[in-house]
This record gives C-alpha cells, structure tokens and sequence, in this order.
C-alpha cells in the first residue's frame, strides 16, 4: 500500500465506456485525447459480453456465466457468451496496443469489483450471487486471479505503461445498505457486513500490488472511509452526488494521500461551461474544508461523472478533450 501512496497520478483521464462499436476508433479517442493517462475503452453498444458485467465476467477464473432473459447468470462451462465476452476483449486490447505504440506512462483498465459482481450475477437458481455468502467468496477470488491474468496480458502487450487497475462498484453502497431486489423484485437481499465487504474489496486491491487501484462509484454516499481502508490509492466518485456530508471523509481522504478522481463532466450530451467552470465546485469544496490550494492539483484528476457509452461519439471526444482543459485550468489557477 506504500507504494500506492507514493504514486503521482496524471492530471486527466477517462472512466472506461464510449459509445460506438468500433475497437479501434475507441482506441484512438482514449490515446489521443489523454496523452500520459490512456485507458482501455469498453464499448457496451456492441451487445451482451460487452457489456460491463459480460466483459468482467470473461475475465472469471474457473467460473463461467451464460446470458439469460434476466441477466448474466453463472453456469458450468464456458459458453458462446463468454467466448464472445473475451473475444471482444482481445480486440480492444489489439486495438489499445496499435495505438500504444512505445508508449512509457500511466495506462487504466476497468473491470467490475467484486460485490458489483456479485449483486449483477445470478447463481443456478436465479437469485443473485450476493444471498450466497460463499458463492460471494468465489466469486471474489475468481475475479482476482483473472484480473492477475488480465493485467499482465495487458503489460505484455505495453511493457511500457505504468498500469493503474480500476474497480467498477456502482452496486456497493446498495450492497452496504440491503438495497438489491430479490429475483422476485419483492424483497431485498439483506446489507452485508461492512468488514466482509472491505476484506473481499482488500483481497481484489492487492493482486496488483506492483502498482495503485482506483475504486469508481458514481453513486450517491460513496464510502471514502471504507475504501481507503480496503487499500484504495483513489476513488473516483460523481462530483455532482457530494453533499456537505462527504466533507469529512474528504478531506481525511486528501490528507491521508489519497486522489480524488473529480468526475466533473457529464456523461451524456450537455452544454459544456467553460474548463473553469467545471472545476469551480472543486476550488469551492477545497475553500470550504479549509485545504491548501497547491494541493489541489497534486489531490485531483480530472474525468467525466461516469462513463461515456450514453453519449454521441462527437460528444464523447468533446467531454474527453474538456476534462483535460478542465485540469489545466486547476493547476494554472488553483485559487
């Protein structure tokens, strides 16, 4: 985790998703538009596999899952779903590595953590993984070892890149907090214990040890406090969801080292304020806890509120190209 902390993220990036279907213009758009911190891009217009839950569910270890009328359900062996979940993923990674080139620098790729997963995918009785304890401990541990695989295929192919791994939980808070529905939609699965949430969330942190984890939430309520303890080096949230109840937790994230990744651009198409503009509730939360300005570039990358599939591509390549303009305008002017 020491390590984590000492890691200088750059000013800028992308969450994961755009829109479209083509591996290789994704590639360029992700490349292009953040010259020191590329992602890999997911295109969930291309259909099931490709899809955030299908695309992870390629990476399980020894699980498999097959696509149902209800949802992404997990089964014995590996089907014609998770055959085109990973061939999908073969693409972009073809394609990433086209544009990547000698590239020597930070390079994210996304994959969905562990009670995400768990919430989305359905066991043999269509009930979802989460109201099966050890089928949640599985399920952890088979994302973990193909994520391990995952990233060193990824370094293979940019032995230059310093690679950050991002975790996708959206489900979390509604995991925390006994939210997610039932197969019959009438009931809720029971709130998971808060420490078996952090130890499953720790234990998919550390495979990439080698270098830091980012936790994404664009939901309301996101637990600073939890992920950082889980070893979270950052934590990338919608700007627009923070109340003045998040301060705290803020501003002990900030101090502790931890990066804010400031999602501050919206995700589908919406009038762009000027780069300032979008940055200045960033200035004001930083004013309002009391933080020195200089920190302000060293605490916060800049991305988009959450991922980009919703949108036009034309939008996309303007949101992209904004966030970077956006940090620009923080580090220039932090007052």
């Amino acid at each position: 985790m020491s390590a984590n902390s000492q890691f200088t993220f750059a000013a800028a990036t992308g969450v994961g998703s755009l829109p479209g279907g083509d591996a290789r213009e994704a590639a360029k758009t992700a490349t292009g538009s953040f010259e020191d911190f590329p992602f890999l891009p997911e295109l969930p217009a291309r259909g099931p596999g490709a899809d955030m839950i299908g695309r992870t569910a390629g990476m399980l270890v020894e699980l498999y899952a097959r696509v149902e009328p209800s949802g992404w359900r997990l089964g014995d062996r590996p089907g014609r779903d998770t055959k085109r979940a990973r061939s999908w993923l073969g693409e972009d990674l073809d394609a990433l590595e086209e544009f990547t080139q000698g590239y020597e620098g930070q390079l994210k790729v996304q994959a969905v953590g562990p009670w995400t997963l768990a919430a989305a995918l359905e066991l043999r009785n269509g009930e979802s993984a989460l109201s099966d304890a050890g089928a949640c401990r599985d399920l952890a541990g088979s994302l973990a070892e193909g994520l391990r695989q995952h990233l060193a295929e990824v370094q293979r192919r940019v032995p230059g890149a310093q690679l950050v791994l991002q975790l996708d939980e959206p489900s979390l808070i509604a995991v925390l907090r006994g939210q997610v529905r039932t197969a019959s939609g009438y009931r809720t699965h029971g709130a998971v214990d808060r420490q078996v949430v952090e130890s499953a969330l720790r234990d998919v942190v550390g495979v990439h040890a080698d270098g830091p984890v980012v936790v994404h939430s664009c939901a309301p309520d996101v637990p600073f406090a939890l992920l950082r303890r889980a070893g979270a080096a950052a934590i990338s949230f919608d700007f627009s969801l923070l109340t003045e109840r998040d301060d705290d937790a803020i501003g002990e994230a900030v101090e502790g080292g931890t990066r804010l990744f400031a999602g501050v651009v919206p995700g589908t198409d919406a009038a762009l304020s000027d780069p300032a503009g979008s940055v200045m509730g960033v200035r004001t939360l930083w004013r309002r806890l009391g933080l020195h300005p200089g920190l302000l570039a060293e605490a916060v990358t800049v991305t988009p509120a959450c991922g980009l599939a919703g949108a036009s591509p034309e939008y996309a390549r303007r949101a992209l190209a904004h966030c970077v303009q956006a940090a620009r305008s923080l580090a220039d002017n932090p007052e």
